[in-house]
């Protein structure tokens, strides 16, 4: 099993800045590839970024350019800046993790308790 907790989000304005971040816990050799995802509310789960053991990363198009995720694989955590944010940005961001073969839409089996980010207009 493995266990995530968040911290990092909050309140700010339209094209402020805040940092997630994420730790991992317990059986953190099985974890190949960690996370972050949001839901708004009314909305479904989706994947905002991604990156792997080896460094590989993905984000969804609406954050490009815009968030930057980065991983401390010795601390077992995964981090999240994220500037110029939008009121879209708006939701319950989920720290996800998970072993080989994660499917990225779906995410892998671990997650944390979410934290919120609220962007004011």
């Amino acid at each position: 099993q493995v266990q995530l907790v968040e911290s990092g989000g909050g309140l700010v304005q339209a094209g402020g800045s805040l940092r997630l971040s994420c730790s991992a816990s317990g059986n953190r050799f099985s974890i190949a590839i960690m996370g972050w995802y949001r839901q708004a509310p009314g909305g479904q789960r989706e994947m905002v970024a991604t990156i792997t053991n080896r460094g590989v990363i993905n984000y969804t198009d609406s954050v490009k350019g815009r968030f930057t995720i980065s991983r401390d694989s010795i601390k077992s955590s995964v981090y999240l800046q994220m500037n110029s944010l939008k009121p879209e940005d708006t939701a319950v961001y989920y720290c996800n993790a998970g072993g080989v073969g994660v499917i990225l839409r779906v995410g892998g089996p671990y997650w944390g308790q979410g934290t919120q980010v609220t962007v004011s207009s």
